[in-house]
């Protein structure tokens, strides 16, 4: 059985820390969101201009929702925001919610801020790690797909996004003897 008491924890390797999510960090969020105002029509909240506030508070006050600042310990600048999402007692738990900022995209960042959740959920007890994902988010479907995780299913108009839009969600799973690390 998953020890849920250390889900929040700060988890840290170069170049990534992980602590969890403060006021301190909502400013330094809210300008993070906004250099990336075209991503959030495929995100299922708006997490840019207006829709900042509203989404935010609603990530926070989830109590399935266990939120992290992503932090770049080059700079020790706030780059993002990741979740564990509905931590269950049958040992699943989702990793989601998670934005990061073009500037860190594509180096390798986002595969180090994933190894250092998906490591940590497997040590505190969970034997699986989900990943659901807009289909129409071509980027973050391969990202998982080169963990290791394998695509379980598809859920057709599973969701409606702040933007009316009827998502079709693709779930990915990953299991410790999936995970190269």
């Amino acid at each position: 059985m998953p020890d849920f008491a250390h889900l929040y924890a700060v988890l840290e390797r170069a170049p990534v820390r992980l602590e969890p999510f403060e006021d301190h960090h909502v400013e330094p969020f809210r300008a993070v969101c906004a250099r990336d105002s075209d991503i959030w029509e495929i995100y299922p909240v708006n997490l840019g201009g207006d829709g900042f506030d509203a989404a935010l508070t609603m990530f926070r006050t989830l109590n399935e929702w266990v939120n992290f600042a992503v932090i770049d310990t080059r700079t020790d600048a706030l780059v993002g925001m990741t979740n564990f999402i509905r931590p269950k007692l049958h040992n699943v738990v989702e990793v989601g919610g998670t934005f990061i900022e073009p500037s860190v995209r594509g180096t390798g960042f986002n595969r180090s801020m994933k190894k250092l959740i998906i490591e940590h959920a497997f040590a505190i007890g969970f034997k699986t790690v989900e990943f659901r994902v807009d289909t129409r988010n071509k980027r973050s479907m391969a990202a998982v797909l080169k963990l290791g995780a394998e695509h379980t299913e598809t859920l057709p108009k599973q969701m409606v996004t702040w933007t009316g839009y009827e998502r079709d969600t693709a779930v990915f799973a990953l299991k410790p003897d999936q995970w190269a690390g």
